[in-house]
């Protein structure tokens, strides 16, 4: 069982996949500091804000706070602001994936296009001769 797994791990895919999502997980913090550090302010402050994640409404007559934090504290809220940068890094980070695969498939593409193309491989021997005895019965 140790030697299977071992076969497991050493695969490239394996190591592939995991070079992946460390990479991917670094990433995706980088793309949630550009959400959370530049562009919600920026949106924050359209809509008359300066931290997006703050907005909520409050489920409760209870509820009467300037943070999310305080307004978790005294009730339940509707934290809609949080919901929405996250959403906004989802859309961010899709789309960052989108033209990296896209990029990777162009330059793949090129790459093929470059190589001739494989000869066909030659027909085994009993469809050959099937082909060659087709063709004698269509000259009759």
């Amino acid at each position: 069982m140790l030697k299977e797994f071992q076969e497991f791990i050493s695969r490239g895919n394996v190591m592939d996949l995991a070079v992946g999502v460390i990479i991917g997980a670094a990433f995706g913090k980088i793309v949630d500091s550009l959400v959370n550090d530049i562009i919600m302010p920026i949106i924050g402050a359209l809509f008359g804000g300066l931290d997006f994640n703050n907005y909520y409404l409050p489920l409760s007559s209870a509820v009467n706070a300037p943070t999310l934090a305080a307004a978790k504290a005294q009730g339940a809220v509707f934290a809609y602001g949080s919901f929405l940068t996250v959403v906004l890094n989802f859309i961010i980070l899709a789309f960052i994936i989108f033209l990296m695969v896209k990029m990777v498939n162009n330059l793949r593409r090129r790459l093929e296009g470059e190589k001739p193309a494989p000869a066909p491989a030659a027909p085994p021997a009993d469809v050959a001769l099937l082909t060659e005895i087709r063709d004698l019965l269509a000259k009759k």
